[in-house]
């Protein structure tokens, strides 16, 4: 905390800790480096894939995963599709990309990544086997984690509980590093960042109504739900 915290605080934790935008942005950045150590997300030589949709969740995720980059011997893929037979497919060599499905950001540049090291074959490329990302990292958070997890168990598909953090999933390996995170957080860091995204009208069912209700008088419900299935399952 500094004195801006207590003159100019942009966000006010349940615990009712209040921070300034560049200490809020440092608390951000640190959570999202202790979340991908916590559960183990990110080795080295790894090289990640991330579909940019566009909304406040990616645009948040798209900037951190560039930042950890940097940092270290991680590259980090865009891709347009996440389906498994574009990605970490049985036969790798079989999976074809466009020049713009498949970039590299070793040369980043003005908020867009640049296309590395293609293969052209006719009018279909194909990108070279150590291209293929390793993992998959999608924008899930806190929010869209816990209302998954209560629709399922009001649903009474209990034995369907298998959302966690890192999920292999028809042999992909998933990661989530904003799953700690609410999404308020996440709006927030997006709109202290100036990051560039899209206002999506996302439709809620009477349950998401209901936790979002919930939420109101008992701010901590989300990550409580996030705590006790990471007790249970994690």
């Amino acid at each position: 905390m500094c004195k801006q915290c207590q003159t100019n605080p942009v966000y006010e934790f349940t615990n009712k800790r209040k921070v300034c935008k560049t200490c809020f942005i440092r608390w951000f950045q640190k959570k999202f480096l202790y979340t991908i150590r916590k559960f183990g997300m990110i080795d080295r030589e790894d090289k990640i894939g991330f579909k940019n949709k566009r909304g406040f969740r990616d645009a948040v995720l798209n900037d951190l995963l560039r930042l950890y980059s940097e940092k270290g011997s991680v590259e980090i893929v865009k891709i347009r599709s996440t389906s498994s037979h574009l990605l970490i497919a049985s036969n790798r060599r079989s999976a074809r990309f466009s020049t713009k499905e498949l970039l590299s950001n070793k040369n980043y540049a003005d908020d867009k990544l640049i296309s590395k090291d293609i293969i052209s074959s006719s009018n279909n490329y194909r990108a070279k086997r150590d291209y293929f990302p390793t993992k998959i990292a999608v924008s899930s958070t806190a929010d869209t984690e816990a209302d998954e997890i209560i629709h399922i168990l009001i649903k009474g598909n209990a034995d369907k509980l298998k959302h966690g953090p890192v999920e292999k999933i028809e042999s992909r390996i998933v990661i989530k590093p904003l799953y700690l995170f609410l999404d308020k957080e996440v709006l927030l860091y997006a709109k202290l960042r100036k990051l560039k995204f899209k206002i999506k009208n996302e439709k809620k069912d009477k349950i998401s109504l209901f936790v979002n209700d919930l939420e109101k008088k008992h701010p901590e419900v989300k990550q409580s739900v996030i705590s006790s299935y990471l007790e249970l399952f994690g």
